[in-house]
């Protein structure tokens, strides 16, 4: 039998880069363990220097794909990177899928990028329960950028502009994803936008329709930060170098004491939102697991309503109120 390492023992091996303790961290992050929540908290506190890149788009947009090269590029820079990337759960085993992972096999034998697949576990806002933890990690782990792609926007999966310092929507030619993009909200989220597969003849329609939708008004007045409209293929490996020149300018914008303040309090309270969130969650799951099961059954059998059901659920019990 392996020993046991507990979570604290790991963070010292984390902030030195072993990957096997951060594969095992991220792990237990993911599990959501109890016993591994002071590591989280302490590895928070280490966190802050990474930047967080949010890739997100319609299904079918080209994120993987372009994810992939990004990642190469910046390699060539020697820029270490590590992806979290957030694929749908299987409707059988609960576990992701694992499509982005196997797109980006090329870069797995490369030791200055780590890829990490999470399943989102039916968690809306396109983006795993335990990506943050995951994120900051990653940041203690010496990775200086961190792409976080989204499992696909819909109209609810905007978390990603609250979670990261640069958002990029990717959109593409012939996926209808201009009036896609508008239901989403995504159109209003983005600090880049890209339009990817710039190689086909009518990417320029979907380039126009964006500059068109996204000229500026005179009334909004100035702005430290105007989004781009970047067009890239992957099959030419074009684009990639502006992109990551986009990337590094809204970094400076992001991290700036001043200009980025505001969006460093929205990821802050989204964070905070999240864990409490999740915190119920758990709590919850933990005190009705006994319980549910009789209530379920006089539901079932209608000799009473959900309503009245719910409420004597949510009902403390005796032990839980001698607990307080």
């Amino acid at each position: 039998m392996s020993h046991y390492v507990p979570s604290r023992d790991l963070i010292a091996r984390v902030a030195a880069g072993e990957t096997a303790a951060t594969a095992r961290l991220i792990t237990r992050a993911e599990k959501g363990l109890p016993e591994a929540r002071d590591a989280l908290a302490e590895i928070y506190k280490r966190a802050g220097r990474a930047h967080v890149v949010g890739i997100t788009g319609v299904p079918g947009s080209g994120k993987s794909t372009l994810v992939a090269v990004l990642a190469g590029k910046l390699r060539t820079r020697g820029v270490k990177v590590a992806i979290v990337a957030i694929d749908p759960s299987s409707p059988y085993s609960g576990g992701a899928i694992l499509g982005d992972r196997v797109r980006m096999t090329e870069l797995a034998t490369d030791p200055g990028v780590y890829i990490r697949s999470m399943a989102t576990h039916g968690v809306v806002g396109g983006m795993a329960r335990a990506a943050l933890d995951v994120v900051d990690i990653l940041d203690v782990a010496g990775f200086p950028i961190v792409i976080l792609e989204t499992v696909g926007v819909g109209q609810d999966e905007v978390d990603i502009a609250r979670a990261s310092h640069t958002t990029i929507v990717v959109s593409a030619p012939g996926l209808g994803d201009y009036i896609q993009a508008i239901k989403a909200g995504i159109l209003e989220i983005a600090d880049i936008h890209v339009v990817s597969k710039c190689d086909r003849s009518d990417a320029n329609f979907t380039l126009r329709d964006l500059k068109a939708s996204l000229m500026p008004s005179p009334a909004s007045g100035p702005s430290p930060w105007i989004p781009p409209i970047i067009g890239t293929s992957a099959v030419k490996h074009e684009g990639f170098d502006e992109l990551i020149e986009a990337i590094d300018r809204h970094r400076a914008v992001a991290f700036d004491p001043d200009a980025g303040n505001d969006r460093r309090r929205h990821i802050a309270g989204f964070r905070l939102l999240k864990t409490a969130e999740n915190l119920l969650l758990d709590r919850f799951a933990a005190s009705v697991d006994n319980r549910a099961a009789p209530l379920i059954a006089l539901l079932a059998r209608r000799e009473a309503d959900p309503y009245s059901l719910a409420t004597e659920l949510l009902e403390p019990t005796n032990a839980e109120d001698k607990s307080r």
